[in-house]
């Protein structure tokens, strides 16, 4: 933890969290191929401030949120809250966290059970952690629903009689409930109307001012991103690839996958032209993922370096860090090192591919000759036949 981390007070610390996904086992049941949901991501969040997370969809977002909710089990690395590590946490000291550390789930017609009313919805979760005494739980989500903007006369309606907006908000109450100190909010306002969200952001300012919330806010949408959080984080097939403080980031992007993506930013001005820059080709499959930078397949400034050797995390500014080795001062010094390494490669690879088509025509020429001989011997076989 580098020293203006530890001069924060931190809720929040994620080293090195992988989480992989089976794709491919053998008989015995080991492990052939993996799907890299997240691999080799650290930040840290200081308490009551919000942190985005941002990248294209299938990037690891939502993976990221779900494995730091101990939903998924990481397959490595460490998950610090408040102090603890609750990496391998057991299931009973996991279920007295769940109070501390909630969810708000991006799609609110999916997340919300249908036959229950709001009032049950909201105290069921009260109920099970014993928030506060019975007697006291329908005048408790009464004032954590008057909070979240909702009417008293809610309380025994259903969630098919709400806008898409007012679910969200209950979405927002059922997490509040219990008396969270860090929310996960995975794209809470994607499935929205734009004059909602912007009620629905201003909603979760508010709370976080006035019960001290700590934000994981996920989101493709890099205006609201810039409107909520507090630093940035970057994320492409699971790598980190830049991470900073939002005015730092938005001010000065390095990486080019970050570049990229805030030239996409609209900007209120009619004259004011725009530099877009068009990304090339489809994000690869995190199935099978491109050796060395993860990116430098759709990269306008790849080097040679970059096709086979993954990129460090490197510190360029006060809490400004880029996966880039346009900024790593090692490589860029011995670049023609590189490029004499990346042609030898080269060199070995079309020297192996070589060999294995003149295998193959060695093969097509031996089964070439083999078949007159086969059909040289049918006639002796019919003779026989008919003998």
């Amino acid at each position: 933890m580098d020293e203006n981390v530890q001069n924060k007070d931190i809720i929040l610390e994620v080293k090195g969290l992988k989480k992989y996904f089976p794709i491919e086992k053998n008989l015995f049941g080991k492990t052939l191929r993996s799907l890299r949901a997240v691999d080799d991501v650290s930040f840290a969040v200081a308490r009551g401030t919000t942190i985005g997370v941002v990248g294209e969809s299938g990037c690891g977002k939502t993976t990221l949120g779900r494995t730091i909710l101990k939903l998924y089990q990481a397959d490595g690395g460490t998950i610090v809250y408040n102090g603890e590590d609750i990496t391998d946490i057991g299931k009973k000291k996991m279920r007295a966290l769940r109070t501390s550390i909630q969810l708000i789930f991006q799609d609110p017609y999916s997340s919300l059970p249908p036959r229950m009313t709001v009032g049950a919805i909201i105290s069921e979760a009260v109920r099970v952690h014993h928030i506060v005494p019975k007697d006291e739980i329908r005048q408790y989500v009464r004032d954590i629903m008057h909070k979240c903007g909702l009417q008293p006369q809610y309380y025994d309606r259903y969630p098919h009689e709400f806008s898409g907006g007012q679910r969200q908000r209950i979405c927002i109450a059922r997490a509040l409930a219990v008396k969270p100190d860090l929310v996960i909010c995975d794209e809470p306002v994607s499935a929205l109307d734009v004059s909602i969200q912007a009620q629905i952001i201003n909603l979760l300012k508010e709370l976080q001012n006035t019960m001290g919330l700590t934000y994981v806010f996920i989101s493709h949408d890099l205006s609201v991103v810039k409107y909520i959080t507090d630093q940035i984080l970057v994320m492409y097939l699971g790598n980190m690839m830049e991470l900073g403080e939002t005015e730092e980031l938005f001010a000065n992007p390095l990486h080019p996958y970050t570049k990229a993506l805030f030239s996409a930013v609209p900007v209120p001005d009619p004259d004011l032209k725009m530099d877009r820059i068009i990304l090339a080709g489809d994000i690869p499959s995190p199935a099978n993922p491109p050796k060395g930078c993860k990116f430098h397949t759709r990269c306008r400034d790849c080097m040679n370096v970059c096709r086979f050797k993954e990129p460090a995390f490197v510190e360029v500014g006060p809490e400004h860090k880029v996966a880039c080795h346009l900024y790593d001062q090692e490589v860029m010094q011995h670049l023609e090192e590189y490029d004499r390494e990346w042609a030898r490669m080269e060199e070995e690879r079309l020297r192996q591919e070589a060999e294995k088509e003149a295998k193959r025509k060695g093969k097509r020429s031996k089964t070439a000759q083999d078949a007159p001989a086969a059909e040289a011997v049918e006639p002796d076989e019919a003779l026989d036949d008919e003998r």
